[in-house]
């Protein structure tokens, strides 16, 4: 029984492990507050005159006494070279020992950890291949928070060279998307080379974060429906994305060039998601554009309108089971007189500012306004 007492009493290992530089701290503090008061003592010297003779005794610099020792104060002098030798020793002992173990590197990484944990409203991406450095090079030039996970080590050090923050982890763990911040991100990109590694990536974030919005990269239509199936948002093909635009270069240049000049232009296009509850439109719900006057007031401009299916009751099911169909309705280029209804998904065009105005016009009516493009 007293050994199990004694086994409790005793202090975690975790606890020493965590300030291996407690010890030989402690024991310079002691040294020289000792050795301060020791002259205080003998001398009676003012504590300024105390610190500064400590100060120079203990790394032996020599500038000489502050002033004639007594027998006492010589005997004080040799207790601090003494225990200042000892101790500084010891210091750079234990300090050599904490670089060989890689404590710093483990407390550097630890700080790094609790830093993403602060992290919100970011873009998490996994995998800074080319693709992801092309991804990575938009959202910077956006200045969007962004966050990079890759297990390869030279892509690791490229991401770093870049400047932006690396979580050096495998991003088909659940533990991983959970500390790269999934509960608070905004978006997740999948684009990792291999088509099984983005499926499970799409898979775990889906089921850790339900209404987190996915995009993840496929090379083939029969990846990319599996990617839809686990629950990804958008599917992207590099190859058909590339074709696609190739295609249009040749067909419409003028406006291939146009989109580009918006790229590269402080203009934006949002998504706002009206809220389904038609109580929280408030005075937005049936009114028309033109009455909303949106142009006006923020600046902004609306450029389509997406109205969910309507819900279809099955009459014959036994709960009354509501299904709707595949399609919704999508206005582009909206009129004045297309109402606002809950549900619906404004695709707005306008800078940083005018966009801030549009959703500050919504107000409550508002779900969430992800970023789609530029």
């Amino acid at each position: 029984m007293s050994r199990l007492w004694f086994a409790r009493r005793k202090r975690p290992p975790s606890a020493r492990v965590r300030r291996p530089w407690l010890t030989p701290l402690i024991a310079l503090i002691v040294v020289v507050n000792a050795s301060a008061i020791g002259y205080r003592i003998t001398e009676g010297w003012d504590w300024g005159d105390c610190y500064w003779m400590v100060a120079i005794t203990i790394p032996t610099i020599g500038y000489g006494e502050v002033e004639p020792l007594s027998t006492a104060g010589r005997l004080v002098t040799v207790f601090s070279l003494a225990g200042g030798l000892v101790v500084v020793q010891l210091t750079i002992q234990n300090l050599v020992g904490l670089s060989e173990t890689g404590y710093f590197r483990r407390l550097r990484q630890r700080r790094f950890r609790n830093w993403v944990q602060s992290m919100n409203n970011h873009v998490i991406l996994c995998g800074y291949g080319r693709i992801g450095q092309e991804i990575a090079d938009q959202l910077i030039r956006e200045k969007v928070p962004l966050l990079v996970v890759e297990m390869d080590p030279g892509c690791r050090d490229a991401a770093e060279e870049r400047g932006l923050p690396v979580l050096f982890a495998d991003a088909t763990l659940d533990e991983t998307l959970v500390e790269a911040g999934i509960h608070q991100c905004r978006s997740l990109v999948a684009a990792l080379s291999n088509n099984a590694a983005n499926l499970y990536v799409v898979l775990s974030a889906r089921g850790l974060a339900p209404r987190c919005r996915l995009i993840a990269r496929s090379d083939s239509a029969e990846a990319g429906r599996k990617l839809r199936l686990a629950g990804a948002d958008q599917v992207v093909s590099p190859y058909v994305a590339g074709g696609r635009v190739m295609a249009a270069t040749a067909l419409r240049p003028l406006a291939v060039d146009f989109m580009e000049l918006l790229a590269g232009s402080d203009c934006e296009v949002e998504e706002f998601q009206l809220s389904d509850d038609p109580s929280r439109l408030g005075e937005l719900q049936g009114r028309s554009l033109a009455e909303m006057q949106f142009g006006r007031r923020s600046g902004a401009q609306v450029l389509a309108i997406r109205t969910p299916a309507p819900a279809v009751v099955n009459p014959y099911s036994y709960r009354g089971t509501t299904y709707g169909t595949p399609e919704a309705t999508l206005v582009t280029n909206p009129g004045g007189d297309i109402r606002l209804e809950a549900g619906q998904l404004l695709v707005v065009m306008g800078s940083k500012e005018q966009l801030q105005r549009f959703a500050d016009v919504l107000g409550p009516a508002l779900e969430s306004a992800d970023q789609m493009a530029d």
